[in-house]
């Protein structure tokens, strides 16, 4: 009995982890749905249609053509449950003449969760164990972006269009892994204190083709405790559209206000988000900014609209959401962001702490 609770247990992360895989389709390559820059968690992820940095390389690629910098770079940091989860993203960026009129941009991101025990070979053919059998492995995905942005004059008013070319590679320590592809599409429309966009993810679907390399003996400890040994399968993530706005002005020389709504449609079966259907469906999220002499930012946003059981009655449906708040300094020629995020009544997860920041390695003219 001893020995089979041993193999039982075996990297117990890895299993659950290889079973959302394996069995959940509807989420696919969700770590791509977090978001990058702590600006944007502040704000509750309403970006689209006013994100004019880096960043732009995830929220909209379209917004590259607003960096007038000759060369800027950004990055972020995150972690999660324990600091178990890491999440990291770096991006460059570069207009490509001096109008700036056409930009290109690229980016990576990192999700993982590092150093998990694999205990397979802890105990001995005799019985005995051996903790130093016990070695580490990692679960990672991976996301590299290649942006391209450029400018199309309408009279007097901008219309910014860019793309996307997308690799994902998602690894799960030496058991298995996929590579996918996928193409992203954005457009801004900037009319005065208006900014509109339109953003579809994975136009094409983005396909994960998976693959897996279980030795013998992994395969017993899936058999043994119930599941089912994966195969080689593809992996499909069907397109998401968001439609943006937003609206910012200045008040006098100190102070600038944006808001700004975003409305994500999702068309992988039906979710629970605020408008829900089995064909299509409409996650909303709404972000504030506060500005004060473009030097200091103070946001804050509500998105993560769900609809759940009252905890009392467990009969009741009622309305969650979840609050995000943020800061941000601007120094020159760097960029400073902070953001709180608390997902409230959806989750018992503790709240997540975000840092980033962006550079422009040359002065603006």
């Amino acid at each position: 009995m001893h020995k089979f609770s041993l193999r039982s247990s075996l990297v117990f992360i890895c299993l659950l982890t290889l079973s959302l895989v394996y069995g959940q389709r509807k989420y696919s390559n969700e770590f791509l749905s977090i978001g990058v820059g702590a600006q944007s968690h502040g704000m509750s992820s309403a970006m689209t249609a006013h994100t004019s940095d880096v960043y732009s390389t995830f929220w909209n690629p379209a917004g590259l053509t607003q960096i007038e910098a000759p060369f800027q770079i950004g990055v972020m940091h995150a972690e999660w449950f324990a600091q178990i989860s890491n999440y990291d993203y770096i991006g460059f960026a570069k207009p490509l003449n001096s109008d700036n009129n056409s930009v290109l941009g690229v980016s990576l991101i990192r999700l993982a969760v590092d150093d998990i025990p694999y205990t397979l070979n802890l105990v001995e053919p005799d019985g005995t164990i051996n903790y130093d059998n016990v070695s580490t492995f990692s679960t990672a995905d991976y996301g590299f972006f290649l942006s391209y942005a450029r400018d199309v004059k309408i009279k007097d008013k901008t219309l910014s269009i860019g793309g996307n070319a997308k690799i994902i590679r998602r690894v799960i320590g030496q058991i298995g892994g996929s590579w996918g592809f996928g193409l992203d599409a954005g457009m801004q429309y900037r009319t005065g204190k208006w900014q509109f966009a339109l953003v579809g993810k994975d136009i094409t679907s983005t396909f994960n083709a998976w693959s897996f390399s279980l030795s013998e003996r992994e395969k017993e400890v899936f058999t043994i405790t119930g599941n089912d040994i994966p195969e080689s399968s593809i992996e499909v993530t069907t397109p998401t559209f968001i439609l943006g706005t937003a609206y910012d002005v200045n008040f006098g020389s100190n102070y600038s206000f944006l808001g700004s709504v975003d409305l994500n449609f999702t068309t992988d079966g039906q979710r629970n988000v605020l408008i829900s259907s089995k064909a299509m469906n409409i996650d909303p999220r709404i972000g504030f900014q506060l500005g004060y002499k473009r030097f200091l930012f103070l946001r804050a946003g509500v998105g993560n609209f769900q609809r759940a059981k009252d905890d009392i009655t467990g009969e009741n449906e009622i309305l969650t959401l979840q609050p995000n708040f943020g800061i941000g300094l601007k120094l020159g020629q760097l960029k400073l962001d902070y953001a709180l995020t608390d997902i409230g009544d959806v989750s018992q997860v503790l709240v997540s702490h975000i840092f980033s920041l962006s550079l422009d390695l040359k002065k603006r003219k």
